[in-house]
């Protein structure tokens, strides 16, 4: 509640029927003050060791061969287009009893399906290739740039 005080009509002399906001004010910020510092308490994570993304340039050996899959889920070998993911497991097992084994990388569209993409890398790993590499496009200063 507040006074008034001072020379006024008859009005004035009564009492103030509006809120004073300021002690409300002081309550929600010293409220606004726990929450921030309680929050970093209570949320609970699991420890982990993420993963760091490295730009390492492709060293393309002549024994190395590249998986390409277009944005339709056609498979080629070596720019020889595969009929399926049959001949794929064919293709991989004859290249995966070489010494050194060679890796194969994977071009895939960025407009292909990830069912697609899987297939491939299930194929790669039942033919029993172990050294598998994505082949992506370097960041040419960040998202929204076509390229």
């Amino acid at each position: 509640m507040a006074m008034s005080i001072g020379p006024g009509d008859e009005e004035e002399r009564g009492v103030m029927s509006e809120i004073n906001t300021t002690p409300l004010v002081d309550v929600m910020l010293v409220l606004l003050i726990i929450f921030l510092i309680t929050i970093p308490v209570i949320a609970k994570t699991v420890p982990l060791t993420l993963p760091k993304a490295t730009n390492i340039p492709t060293i393309t050996k002549p024994e190395n061969h590249t998986v390409f899959v277009d944005a339709k889920g056609a498979i080629y070998w070596d720019a020889a287009p595969l009929p399926d993911t049959r001949a794929l497991i064919d293709r991989v097992k004859t290249v995966a009893v070489l010494v050194p084994q060679p890796e194969i990388h994977i071009r895939g569209d960025a407009q292909a399906d990830f069912k697609d993409i899987g297939k491939v890398i299930y194929a790669i790993q039942r033919g029993g290739v172990i050294k598998v590499g994505f082949i992506t496009d370097p960041d040419r200063g960040g998202a929204g740039h076509p390229q």
